[in-house]
Order: structure tokens, then C-alpha cells, then sequence
């Protein structure tokens, strides 16, 4: 096993460039208390939605958009996000900041209400990627319904897998961090996930579905 050094984990961090229009996004989501993703947490969603394609994606967890930018920017021209938020105003910021990018209105789909009431009205396997970034005490609930919305080939992301460096120290045990601990254990171990955690941002767990 080998350690991750502080200087190279700052210089990964500090690796993307983080464009202006995602800037000013994740300026305002911390402005609004919508915690934001990393450049380098955001650059890995942009690979993963390149690299897969992904046409159709269902974001978990709107915030001001940024992360929804990052995915935009990877996916291809006619691709689609789908992304559901309980709060209208994360979700007008998130709007105004599709349209300052230049993405049309029909490449984002915003609905806003609760994720585990959305959800299940969406289509089985018919998603190519699903960013998990919603409330974490419901994120099992959460995997459940991406687990059957996403094809086959399709990826599974979920935020926060790393939880503020609680998840990697055994001795911390509220619940929310046992319940990210053991989600991530368990999806591990799945036969039907081909599953690692990226150690960037507050931790990328990516799932491919068999």
C-alpha cells in the first residue's frame, strides 16, 4: 500500500482549470450554502461523461449548477441533464447559469421537489450516467433508484464517498458516516458494479453497471 503525500493530493486538486463560467457558478452555490464540487471532483465528472458518451444523465442534487456544468461540458451536443432539487432558489441560480454558459433550454431538464419522489417516475434503463449529491442520510435510497435507471455500461457517481475524511477513520462513527462507510462496502462488493473511489474533492465513488 502506498500513502498518498499532502503536496501531490494539492497538486492533483489544483490540476483542471476551472473554466470561468463554472467559477462564477461555484461562486454563487457557496454564496447560496449549496457546497460545490472540486475542479478536480467536477474534471472527473466531465471525463466520465466524455468517455461514456453519456447523452442522458440524471443529476441528484442541483446546487447552483456547477456540477451540472461540469457534466454539460463532457457530454455530447445533444446530450441531456436531467437534475432534481427540493430548493426553487438553488435551481433558479442553476438556470441562469446554464444560459450565461450558452446551453439552450432543451439540454436541461430542472425539476425541482423531492429526489426519492422524482425518481421513480423516471425510465428504467434509460440513462447513461447518475450523480449521486443529494442528501446523504437517503443516498442508499438513492442508489437503489440509479441502480435502475442507469443501461448496462452506464455509471454510477456518488459524492461525498469520503465525507470530510470521516469515512477513513474507524474511530468516527455518527451515522452518516457509517451509513457512507458501509454504502460504499456494499456497492464494492456487488457482482453487477464494477466499483473504485477517486480520492478527489470529498471523495468520487464511481460505479460501472455490468
Amino acid at each position: 500500500m502506498t500513502s498518498f503525500k499532502p503536496a501531490s493530493w494539492a497538486y492533483a486538486e489544483d490540476f483542471a482549470d476551472e473554466p470561468q463560467h463554472i467559477e462564477a457558478a461555484r461562486i454563487q452555490g457557496e454564496h447560496l450554502g449549496a457546497t460545490p464540487v472540486t475542479s478536480a471532483a467536477g474534471a472527473a465528472l466531465r471525463m466520465l461523461a466524455a468517455s461514456t458518451a453519456a447523452r442522458t444523465v440524471v443529476e441528484i442534487g442541483t446546487g447552483a449548477g456547477s456540477s451540472g456544468l461540469w457534466l454539460l461540458d463532457g457530454m455530447p451536443a445533444d446530450g441531456v441533464l436531467t437534475t432534481i432539487d427540493i430548493s426553487m432558489e438553488h435551481q433558479r441560480a442553476a438556470r441562469a447559469a446554464y444560459q450565461r454558459a450558452g446551453y439552450p433550454p432543451q439540454r436541461t431538464r430542472i425539476i425541482s421537489g423531492s429526489a426519492l419522489t422524482v425518481l421513480p417516475r423516471l425510465a428504467d434503463a434509460a440513462y447513461d450516467l447518475v450523480l449521486v449529491d443529494g442528501e446523504k442520510d437517503e443516498y442508499p435510497a438513492y442508489v437503489e433508484q440509479a441502480l435502475r435507471l442507469v443501461r448496462r455500461g452506464g455509471v454510477i457517481v456518488l459524492d461525498n464517498m469520503l465525507w470530510h475524511d470521516r469515512v477513513a477513520d474507524p474511530a468516527v462513527r455518527d451515522e452518516t458516516t457509517k451509513r457512507l462507510r458501509a454504502l460504499g462496502k456494499e456497492l464494492r462488493e456487488r457482482d453487477d458494479l464494477l466499483t473504485t473511489l477517486l480520492p478527489v474533492g470529498d471523495g468520487l465513488l464511481v460505479c460501472v453497471k455490468r
